[in-house]
C-alpha cells in the first residue's frame, strides 16, 4: 500500500512545483500546510547537500538512479521508515583548489564547492605574484582574532588546537609577529563584511610589502561571502566555512603547496573524537562545548541557516567524552552551546532529546561540576528540559528563552513558529518548577512592519516576565534574508529609540532580580580578578549573577565559594566571603 500511495503521489507531482506546493502536497501538519513548508520540511534548496539532509541508506538508493536535474524521487529509509521527499536541484562535481601558475593570467580557484571562479590578480606592491606561503614550521606564531558568539569562541579554540598542537605553531596576541592570522567572523550584526575589512587592512598590507603572512578567513561572513571575499581582497590565502574547522591542517597544506582555498561546500561534521582536542585559552575555569551543529530553523531574519547549515547533533559518548577530559584538566563549568539545542537528538536513528544528554552528563560527570547551556528555541522547549534544571544537582538553574517579540503577527512574520501566550505558558512553568531559576531571553526591535501597539507588547511581555537578563538588538537586514527584502522597512531613528525603551526596562528588571539575593548566602565558582579592584575576585553564582568580594585570586581561582550577597546592582552582586 504505501508503493501504491507514492506512486499515486509521483504521478501527481511536477517536477516544477515550488517547494511549498510539493511541501503542502505530502503535509499531514495543517501549520506545515499554512506555511508552505516553512515549518517541519527542509527546502534542500536552502540547506546543504544531500548528505547533510539524508541517512546515508538513503542516499545510497539514490545514486544508483543517476538523477538528473529536475528529478523528483520519494524514498523510504530502511532503517528508520521515515519517507523522504527528494528534488534534484543541482548537480555538483567536487575537484580541489587549483592556482594557474603565470603571473600575468587570472587566478582560478577551485573550491570545495565544485564551482570554478575566475578572479583577477592584483598586481602587488614590490612584486609581480603573490608572496610565498610561510613554512608551516615550529618557532612560527598564529594569531586569532573572534567575533560573534559562543559557537565562534568554541571554533576559535579547535583551531587553536590544531595550529598549536598539530602543526607546532605558538600563540600571540601581536598581530606583527604572526606568520598566520584567522579572523573568525560573524555575520549577525551590521556591516560585519566592512568590520572584516578594516581588520584584514594592516595585515594585506605587510603581504603587498613582501612579508610571509598566511591570512585564514572563517566563520559565518567566509561562509556566506565565499568567494567573493577573495574577490575584493585577494591577499586572503583561505576561505574556511564553520563545518571545514576541523580540517584546517589539512586546507593549510593546501596553500603551504602554492594554492588559495575557499571551503565553503556543505558538508557533514565530522565527530572529532579523532581531531586535535580544543585549546582552551583564558582562566581555565569554564569552557564551551558545541552539541549540535547548525539551525534547521527559517526565521525571515537569520542567516545561521545558511551560515552554519543543517542539524547534526555530536552523539552522546562524544560530547561526554570531551566534558570530562575538560574536568580532569581542572575546568569546573562547562556550558553545552548550540544554536537551537532544544532539537539536540532528532536527527539521530534511535532519537533522542536535550534532556536525556543533560542526565547522562549529569550522572557521569565529576561532582562539583557545573553544567549550562544556550540557546533554547521556544517551540521546541519541553517540560523534560524543566525537570531536569529544576531536579539535576550539576545542572545550573538558568534558561536562556529567547522569545524576540511580543507581537503574535510579529512573531508570524518572523517564522517563529509560537506565540505570546505559548511563551508565557513555557515561562509559568519555569517559575512553578524552578522558582529561583534566572530566566533570560533575547529580543528584537524595529522589525519590518512593526508598528507601536506591535512593540507595546513586546514591553508587556517584558513587565510580565522580568527578565534577569536581556540580550537587545535593533533589526538589521543581513544579506540573504526574507525580511531584507520587504518594502516596510524601518527608520533608523524608531528602531533606536524604541531599543533605547527596551533597554532601560531591562535595566530596571535587571536590578529588581538582583535584589532579591540581598541577604542570601550563594555558592560562587571564582572565574578571575575584579579588574577595576585588585584586591578583589569576581565569579558566578548558579543563576549566572556574577558576585564581586575581596579574595587573592591566586588561591581561589576556580574553587567554590560562600558569599554573602550585601549589595544588588543591576547585572552583578557584592558580597562579603563567609
Amino acid at each position: 500500500m504505501a508503493q501504491i500511495a507514492l506512486n499515486q503521489y509521483l504521478e501527481n507531482t511536477s517536477s516544477r512545483d515550488p517547494f511549498g506546493e510539493l511541501a503542502e502536497k505530502i503535509s499531514a501538519c495543517a501549520a506545515s500546510r499554512e506555511e508552505g513548508g516553512k515549518i517541519g520540511w527542509v527546502d534542500i534548496a536552502n540547506a546543504q547537500d544531500e548528505a547533510g539532509i539524508l541517512p546515508k541508506d538513503v542516499l545510497s538508493q539514490l545514486v544508483p538512479l543517476c538523477p538528473k536535474t529536475g528529478d523528483v524521487h520519494i524514498i523510504e529509509s530502511r532503517l528508520s521508515g521515515q519517507v523522504h521527499v527528494i528534488r534534484v536541484e543541482e548537480l555538483l562535481i567536487k575537484h580541489n583548489s587549483n592556482l594557474l601558475p603565470d603571473e600575468d593570467k587570472e587566478l582560478r580557484v577551485g573550491s570545495y564547492s565544485g564551482k570554478n571562479s575566475v578572479i583577477s590578480r592584483r598586481k602587488l606592491k614590490g612584486k609581480g605574484v603573490m608572496p610565498q606561503f610561510p613554512t608551516l614550521d615550529k618557532g612560527k606564531k598564529y594569531m586569532i582574532q573572534t567575533n560573534g558568539c559562543q559557537m565562534n569562541v568554541a571554533d576559535s579554540e579547535r583551531l587553536s588546537g590544531i595550529l598549536h598542537h598539530d602543526l607546532n605553531l605558538s600563540p600571540t596576541t601581536k598581530g606583527e609577529e604572526a606568520d598566520v592570522v584567522l579572523f573568525n567572523t560573524c555575520s549577525i550584526r551590521d556591516h560585519a563584511e566592512q568590520k572584516l575589512f578594516d581588520m584584514l587592512g594592516p595585515f594585506c598590507a605587510r603581504k603587498r610589502n613582501g612579508e610571509e603572512l598566511a591570512i585564514v578567513v572563517t566563520g559565518c561572513v567566509a561562509q556566506q561571502e565565499g568567494e567573493e571575499l577573495m574577490r575584493r581582497v585577494p591577499e586572503i590565502d583561505v576561505v574556511l566555512g564553520p563545518q571545514y574547522v576541523p580540517f584546517l591542517k589539512n586546507v593549510l597544506e593546501s596553500v603551504e603547496w602554492g594554492k588559495q582555498v575557499v571551503a565553503t561546500a556543505p558538508m557533514l561534521h565530522m565527530e572529532d573524537n579523532d581531531f586535535s582536542k580544543p585549546m582552551r585559552g583564558g582562566e581555565g575555569v569554564k569552557a564551551f562545548v558545541n552539541v549540535i551543529h547548525g539551525c534547521n530553523e527559517h526565521c525571515t531574519y537569520c542567516v545561521v541557516p545558511a551560515t552554519r547549515g543543517m542539524e547534526q547533533s555530536r552523539s552522546m559518548e562524544s560530547v561526554f567524552k570531551e566534558c570530562l577530559d575538560l574536568t580532569n584538566s581542572g575546568y569546573k563549568e562547562i556550558t553545552l552551546i548550540g544554536q537551537n539545542i532544544d532539537a539536540y537528538g532528532r536527527d539521530m536513528t534511535p532519537k533522542r532529546n536535550f534532556a536525556e544528554l543533560l542526565e547522562y552528563l549529569n550522572s557521569n560527570l565529576p561532582s562539583k561540576t557545573r553544567i549550562r547551556y544556550v540557546t533554547s528555541h521556544p517551540r521546541y522547549f519541553s517540560d523534560k528540559v524543566i525537570d531536569a534544571v529544576a531536579n539535576l544537582d550539576k545542572v545550573c538553574e538558568c534558561f536562556h528563552m529567547p522569545f524576540q517579540a511580543g507581537d503574535d503577527e510579529v512573531l508570524k512574520r518572523m517564522r517563529r513558529g509560537y506565540t505570546y501566550d505559548s511563551y508565557m505558558r513555557i515561562i509559568n512553568k519555569i517559575r512553578e518548577k524552578a522558582p529561583d531559576a534566572a530566566i533570560c531571553g533575547d529580543v528584537i526591535v524595529g522589525f519590518p512592519g512593526e508598528t507601536e501597539e506591535a512593540f507595546q507588547r513586546t514591553l508587556d511581555l517584558m513587565e510580565e516576565v522580568k527578565f534577569d537578563n536581556l540580550n537587545t538588538f535593533a533589526y538589521s537586514p543581513r544579506p540573504n534574508t526574507e525580511a531584507a527584502k520587504w518594502e516596510d522597512q524601518l527608520p533608523e531613528d524608531v528602531k533606536s529609540e524604541r531599543l533605547q525603551r527596551v533597554q532601560a526596562l531591562a535595566t530596571k528588571h535587571g536590578l529588581e532580580r538582583s535584589q532579591r539575593y540581598v541577604g542570601r548566602v550563594l555558592e560562587v565558582l571564582v572565574e578571575d580578578k575584579n579588574p577595576r579592584n585588585a584586591n578583589q575576585v569576581v565569579g558566578r553564582t548558579r543563576q549566572g549573577r556574577q558576585v564581586y568580594f575581596d579574595g587573592d585570586l591566586d588561591v581561589l581561582k576556580g574553587e567554590y565559594v560562600d558569599v554573602l550577597v550585601t549589595e544588588a546592582r543591576t547585572w552583578s552582586l557584592m558580597g562579603e566571603r563567609q
